[in-house]
């Protein structure tokens, strides 16, 4: 079983915190089951997307939350294009937006790729 969402939206955000970064909840979703984007801000004015992982590309069950990068280092309208076409079909979804030079030991990212 995961955790709700609210509670890894809160978590992460004090992980960044602590870490010297900035979070903010950009778009609050389902307590309980929303599905959780998270937007990274770069000095250089890009930004990069990541969004929840399939669950279909993982041999066993997985509890913690899996992310993929969706965009890398785009301008910003490119992702706000796409959480724009996520939110047409899921209004349930999260959007955190942090400000980090580097998301490893934030959140688990994994390479979807087949």
């Amino acid at each position: 079983m995961r955790i709700r969402s609210d509670i890894f939206v809160s978590a992460l955000t004090r992980r960044v915190f602590s870490a010297g970064g900035f979070a903010a909840v950009e778009h609050k979703g389902s307590e309980e089951a929303g599905a959780v984007f998270v937007r990274q801000r770069h000095r250089d004015g890009t930004e990069t997307l990541y969004g929840p992982a399939p669950q279909n590309v993982f041999e066993e069950e997985v509890t913690e939350r899996q992310f993929e990068k969706r965009l890398d280092r785009v301008e910003p309208e490119r992702i706000d294009d796409l959480i724009k076409r996520e939110r047409s079909f899921d209004r349930d979804l999260w959007l955190i937006e942090l400000e980090v030079s580097d998301v490893d030991g934030l959140f688990a990212v994994v390479d979807a790729a087949p």
